[in-house]
C-alpha cells in the first residue's frame, strides 16, 4: 500500500526521523539508571547491590591533586566498604551533570560531583566521576571501570551557586566599566585568547587580539566607549561550568543588547563570545531597511 499525503504517512514519516534521537534517550536513560544505582548502593552501604553492578574483573581508580593514581579491584573495593559500614561512614555525594556517550556494547557516563560529610554538611572534596559500561547481556549493563578525580578548590555547593550569579554579574559589569574607563589591560585580559566579538557592522567579526588593534585608538582616550548593561538574565549548564547571558544596553546608539558566553576558568570566569546587536523599533523597520538599502547603492555619477 503507496502512503501519499495522509496523516498517518506524515505520521510515520515523523515517527522514523525521531527513532534515532529517541533511540538514543532510552539509552541514555538505561546508562544513567545503572550509575544512579551505584549511588544509591552506595548510600545505603548495600554491597550486594553494588556487587551485582560491577562487572568481577571491574577495576577502580582514584587521582590525587598531587599526580598519584591509587588502584583497587573489586574485591578490594568491596571490602573497604564493609569497613565502612561497619563503622558507620556517613557522607553525602551530590551529582551535577551527566555525559553520557555509547557505542555498540561499550559506553562510557562523566559526571561532576561533589562530596559532603554531615554535621554540619560541609564540603569534603569534589572531582569528576567517569564510568566505562558494558552491556554483558540482552539488557544488562555493568561498571567495568570506574575513576575519579578528587580536589578539594572550586567546589559546586548547589545546582546554581548564588555566589557564582554575583560573581558572573561583577565580572560582567567589571568588563564594561574597563571599556568606559578605557583599561584595556583589564577590558582584554577578561577575554579568553579565543574570544569572538560581533559588533554591529557585518564586516565586525573579531578575534580578541584583532578587537584590541581595531580599538587601539579608542583605549588611548578617556574612556573607550561606555555601554551601561541593564536586565541581565543568565542562563546556566547543567555543571555550572558555561554561561549563556543576554542584557540591555544604554550606548550612544541607542538602546542595544548584549548576548554572550562565559566558561569557568579555575575560580573565575573568561569571556568566550560577545554579540552587540542594534535594536531598531518596529514601528521605523521600514525606514531602516530603506536607509541601509540607500547606503548600499553606488553613488551615481
Amino acid at each position: 500500500m503507496k502512503i501519499k499525503n495522509s496523516i498517518l504517512g506524515y505520521g510515520l514519516l515523523l515517527w522514523i526521523g525521531c527513532w534515532p534521537q529517541w533511540g538514543q534517550a532510552q539509552d541514555h536513560a538505561v546508562l544513567r539508571e545503572v550509575v544512579d544505582a551505584f549511588f544509591v548502593a552506595m548510600e545505603n552501604k548495600d554491597t550486594t547491590a553494588l556487587d551485582s553492578l560491577l562487572h568481577p574483573q571491574c577495576i577502580i581508580f582514584s587521582t590525587t591533586p598531587n599526580h598519584q593514581v591509587e588502584v583497587l579491584r573489586k574485591v578490594t573495593f568491596l571490602g573497604f566498604m564493609r569497613r565502612a559500614i561497619a563503622k558507620n561512614y556517613q557522607y553525602d555525594e551530590q551529582l551535577w551533570s551527566f555525559q553520557v556517550s555509547r557505542e555498540d556494547n561499550l559506553a562510557t557516563v562523566w559526571a561532576e560531583y561533589t562530596m559532603f560529610v554531615p554535621a554540619p554538611p560541609t564540603v569534603s572534596h569534589c572531582g569528576v566521576n567517569t564510568f566505562t559500561l558494558a552491556q554483558t547481556a540482552p539488557g544488562r549493563w555493568q561498571i567495568i571501570n570506574l575513576a575519579d578525580t578528587r580536589r578539594q578548590d572550586n567546589c559546586l555547593t548547589a545546582p546554581t551557586d548564588s555566589t557564582a550569579v554575583a560573581q558572573v554579574h561583577r565580572f560582567m559589569n567589571d568588563w564594561h566599566l574597563a571599556a568606559a574607563t578605557a583599561d584595556e589591560t583589564v577590558f582584554f585580559g577578561l577575554m579568553a585568547e579565543d574570544a569572538i566579538y560581533l559588533g554591529t557592522d557585518a564586516s565586525e567579526r573579531w578575534l580578541r587580539d584583532e578587537l584590541r588593534t581595531w580599538s587601539a585608538e579608542y583605549f588611548k582616550r578617556d574612556k573607550a566607549w561606555d555601554f551601561k548593561p541593564y536586565n541581565r538574565q543568565l542562563y546556566w549548564s547543567d555543571n555550572q561550568r558555561m554561561v549563556w547571558f543576554e542584557e540591555m544596553l544604554d550606548t550612544w546608539m541607542g538602546t542595544c543588547r548584549g548576548s554572550g558566553v562565559l566558561v569557568r576558568q579555575g575560580a573565575g570566569w573568561v569571556l568566550k563570545h560577545y554579540d552587540l546587536a542594534v535594536m531598531v523599533p518596529n514601528d521605523v523597520i521600514k525606514d531602516f531597511i530603506q536607509l541601509v538599502e540607500t547606503q548600499e547603492k553606488p553613488t551615481k555619477k
